[in-house]
């Protein structure tokens, strides 16, 4: 519990505006709720979000400490009131998350709370699955991550154990993706092996195609099905045997294929046509091959999860 007393400087102004500048970790909807439940009392007694303050009021704010540290990265989650999550599967270890394109895994110098990584954290942290406080470093975190206009399954630990499990057998690729999206054209051949090298350009984040080894270059490896056309769109799934950077969009670009709706590697003007402004590409399934012992994760060998829906595919080819 912490004390607030009401100085000549913040007389006059209603509750919740002045627990807004003096707990800026605590979001007005929740600071409403704590009012009504009491939990936020003026000089001992309920009091109302439009209660004008007055000097020598003492407020009493039974919250929890987290809501009184500083602010800073670390602790955005606990600004977010109302966590948006889209779980397709959940147990004590893991957490799979349908993350819709549009939104960040993790903050960027321009975002900093609006993130599926924070609105994860506020998820545990809402459910008490996991207490910052009684924790010396952990903190749950994202084994993979989707660029911003991509959707599709995320996977998150929930605990330390869980976290080194999946990030060995990430780098093992020991984790199959399947990835569905739109081509522009009729793909030829139908269904194929895509080798190549890719090296990213930093500067202007996009990824260069060689079809031979280059310096900094990494092998990229991709397997893809057709799976329907229609007109001169394709739907095509995708297994990765590497994870490179833009690396779906980059090979089919470069094979005269490039997804419906990128910016950076497609068509504009086709784009444009079919008013798509993101590219439709989908992480949409995820298996869990583990070949070698998966230690405290085994029960998870073998199973296979898939998201509810692909927007983009159901409307073309729905």
């Amino acid at each position: 519990m912490r004390e607030f007393q009401i100085g000549k400087n913040d007389a006059g102004q209603r509750l919740d505006r002045f627990l807004a500048k003096a707990i800026p970790l605590l979001p007005a909807s929740l600071a409403q709720k704590y009012i009504r439940l009491k939990r936020i009392k003026r000089n001992g007694a309920r009091a109302s979000r439009d209660t004008r303050l007055e000097e020598g009021d003492v407020l009493q704010c039974y919250l929890n400490d987290e809501f009184f540290d500083e602010p800073c990265e670390g602790n955005a989650y606990l600004t977010i009131a109302v966590p948006r999550l889209n779980i397709v599967y959940e147990d004590e270890n893991i957490l799979l998350l349908d993350k819709q394109p549009g939104l960040l895994c993790h903050a960027d110098e321009h975002e900093k709370v609006n993130t599926l990584a924070n609105h994860m954290l506020a998820y545990l942290y809402q459910t008490r699955a996991w207490r910052p406080r009684e924790e010396n470093a952990f903190t749950p975190a994202l084994c993979n991550r989707i660029d911003r206009n991509t959707g599709g399954i995320v996977i998150a630990a929930k605990n330390a154990e869980a976290l080194r499990i999946l990030n060995d057998k990430i780098k093992a690729r020991e984790i199959d993706k399947f990835y569905l999206c739109i081509c522009l054209g009729r793909v030829q051949p139908p269904s194929g092996r895509i080798e190549c090298f890719l090296r990213k350009d930093e500067k202007n984040n996009l990824v260069r195609v060689y079809h031979h080894p280059v310096p900094d270059g990494r092998s990229a490896v991709t397997l893809y099905e057709t799976l329907q056309t229609r007109g001169k769109l394709t739907l095509v799934r995708v297994e990765l045997l590497t994870g490179r950077t833009h690396q779906i969009r980059a090979s089919f670009a470069d094979l005269g294929y490039p997804l419906l709706g990128d910016g950076k590697y497609g068509n504009g003007a086709a784009n444009r046509r079919y008013g798509e402004g993101a590219q439709a590409l989908y992480s949409y399934r995820l298996r869990f091959a583990f070949p070698t012992d998966a230690g405290a994760l085994n029960y998870l060998r073998g199973r296979e999860f898939e998201v509810k829906s692909v927007p983009f595919a159901e409307k073309y080819f729905g």
